[in-house]
């Protein structure tokens, strides 16, 4: 670990996957410096070369921690969880960190790639798709993955007042960012009361309110 550098994120304010990792690090109780890339302005800053050299994905965010730069988002999670004790984003057992990655993979991996805006604007581009369309599609598989996600919660003597435990972690970092997307697209959160829960007991804490979109320094209205 090199405790002395300065932590960097770069991040884009509406990215889900940048949220993740803002939310983590808010809980881990660490500085950091966000640097902005816009994923739109003149075609997306992250194609550039600058921004190419750090992450060869052109995806953000990236952590930025002395000589290394981590990607992917779970990547990252998992990495400061690791490097910076005592507080844990994953439970000490190999049961509980299965479970806990389990539930965060299934947004991350399942739910998140499906309504990403790269994915989106494909759609757009390539095929001309249009903006109702994409929504549908972005509708239909985020409730696809939270019907899942919704009965592994409910249904496991493991979830408390977050996804495990009474204690937020690396799947509540993942859940509040897929359902601030949900709202985006019109998704119908009353079928998911104990995801809506879990959003709102997030919600009430410092660490996810600063972690939110609309209060991060490229946000539309900071600017």
């Amino acid at each position: 670990m090199t405790e002395g550098h300065v932590l960097t994120l770069y991040s884009y304010w509406r990215s889900s996957a940048a949220y993740r990792v803002r939310i983590a690090l808010n809980l881990k109780g660490l500085a950091y410096a966000t640097v902005p890339v816009h994923l739109t302005r003149d075609g997306g800053e992250q194609h550039g070369a600058g921004y190419l050299a750090l992450n060869s994905q052109e995806l953000v965010p990236t952590l930025v921690h002395g000589d290394r730069s981590i990607t992917q988002s779970l990547a990252i999670i998992e990495y400061l969880d690791e490097s910076f004790p005592p507080s844990r984003l994953l439970p000490s057992d190999a049961r509980g960190r299965a479970r806990v990655r389990s539930l965060a993979q299934l947004v991350a991996s399942d739910i998140h790639p499906l309504n990403n805006l790269r994915v989106l604007r494909y759609f757009e581009h390539a095929w001309n798709v249009p903006q109702s369309e994409r929504d549908e599609w972005a509708r239909h598989w985020i409730v696809e993955g939270f019907r899942a996600m919704e009965k592994l919660i409910s249904e496991n003597v493991a979830t408390g007042e977050f996804c495990h435990g009474d204690t937020p972690g690396m799947a509540d970092c993942c859940l509040v960012p897929q359902i601030f997307n949900a709202r985006r697209f019109g998704v119908e959160m009353a079928a998911f009361p104990t995801l809506g829960r879990i959003d709102r007991a997030c919600g009430d804490l410092p660490e996810f309110a600063a972690a939110h979109p609309a209060r991060q320094p490229d946000a539309p209205q900071a600017s």
